[in-house]
């Protein structure tokens, strides 16, 4: 489909991501430009379908934002840049502040992406979340923690990687972080770790419509063996129980309080072991990392990535679902000894997918049988453990040195 009058869609990336995006946008007729590092100059990029790239300079893909809005103030001298994309999920801050600098109409528009802002507005209408507090006032943070059980989890407001959350146990931990944070610490928020099983609901939305909603169940969290790590595992759950239908419903309402009309949205969840209850722990209005927009597209058919781009060249009016597959998917995932892993071994018929990428192992399976993909995760999780699983610590909480 050709746009009767292209749209100029910009694009943010700071590490290499988003390529199906990139080529359904040009697909759509769309002229299409990329800001991302320098550092991947050399990169992969589907250079056939971008009109323009300008390279960020960058230390280990970070880059200074006073460099990216003075690009963006260049190219908006010649070009009418009607939106801009982050292809990643640290990007949704970049874009941030280049929608409020800018001003551009139909922009990428977070919806809570401060996981503080999160917290207070899903307690003020009656969502469970855990018990939290922000890291900011001492007194309070002496009252949480006389109120409040251990452990905790101290975690960056803006910040969606496990290696930036710290545990710990007592108030002596506690206070060790919090007098480490130092100045940074307004950044973070302080938060009762709640043990139990996670899920996660990935949502293409129309016009505040869901679309499209898939809920999976992640594996073990490496945050429970922080001195370990895990092999990390996914997989979609067994549609029509009681709990899918509960997450489906929780989904929604979630979606519906912030009211994301147009886009896409990955939303997690935590069955407490303690209750049995369903506690919200983060909306995140973008394509989940991690390979899990290929999990989804290998259960149903539908790629979030060319979904996402359609809806935004096309517009809701003219916008469709293809239909959608019914199959259950899992995926692996190991930081691996082997510098270049070998999965010649796993040749089950129901794997569609293998990472080809270093000193990382992964692989996707696909059957319409529930429990033979429950025997498979089983089978390969216990036999990356044995062939590729390299434990290695938790990093210790990273200063933001930006802020």
């Amino acid at each position: 489909m050709v746009t009767q009058n292209p749209l100029t869609v910009l694009c943010i990336a700071s590490f290499e991501k988003g390529v199906e995006f990139i080529r359904q946008c040009k697909n759509e007729g769309c002229r299409v430009i990329l800001i991302t590092s320098q550092s991947l100059e050399n990169a992969d990029w589907p250079r056939e379908s971008i009109d323009e790239i300008f390279y960020i300079p960058d230390v280990d893909n970070q880059w200074n934002m006073q460099d990216v809005i003075y690009a963006v103030g260049y190219l908006a001298r010649t070009e009418n840049i009607d939106t801009i994309i982050p292809l990643n999920e640290c990007d949704i801050e970049k874009v941030e502040q280049l929608n409020e600098h800018f001003q551009f109409p139909g922009s990428f528009n977070s919806k809570f992406n401060d996981k503080l802002v999160q917290r207070i507005h899903f307690d003020s209408i009656g969502i469970l979340i855990p018990p939290f507090i922000h890291a900011l006032n001492y007194a309070k943070i002496e009252t949480f923690s006389k109120e409040v059980s251990f452990p905790y989890v101290i975690k960056p407001r803006y910040k969606n990687t496990v290696c930036n959350i710290k545990k710990v146990f007592n108030v002596d931990e506690l206070w060790e972080v919090v007098n480490r944070l130092g100045d940074h610490l307004s950044y973070y928020i302080i938060e009762q770790f709640v043990a139990g099983s996670i899920y996660h609901v990935d949502s293409l939305l129309r016009n505040g419509k869901i679309e499209f909603a898939l809920v999976s169940q992640y594996g073990p969290s490496s945050i429970e063996t922080p001195h370990q790590g895990r092999v990390f595992s996914t997989r979609t759950m067994l549609k029509g129980t009681v709990d899918e239908q509960t997450l489906l419903l929780l989904n929604k309402q979630v979606l519906n309080s912030i009211k994301l009309k147009t886009g896409v949205a990955h939303l997690k969840f935590i069955k407490a072991d303690l209750d049995g209850r369903f506690y919200l722990l983060e909306v995140l209005p973008h394509i989940a990392e991690a390979y899990i927009s290929d999990l989804i597209f290998a259960a149903s058919g539908i790629n979030l990535w060319l979904e996402w781009a359609k809806l935004i060249v096309r517009g809701n009016k003219f916008y469709s679902l293809p239909p959608i597959e019914n199959n259950y998917a899992g995926l692996l995932l190991s930081v691996t000894n082997q510098e270049w892993p070998n999965l010649d071994e796993y040749d089950a018929p129901e794997i569609v997918w293998k990472l080809d990428q270093k000193n990382n192992a992964g692989l996707i399976v696909v059957s319409e049988n529930y429990n033979r993909i429950s025997e498979l995760m089983k089978e390969y999780t216990k036999k990356f453990y044995i062939d590729f699983f390299a434990s290695y610590p938790m990093e210790e909480v990273k200063m933001d040195e930006e802020k």
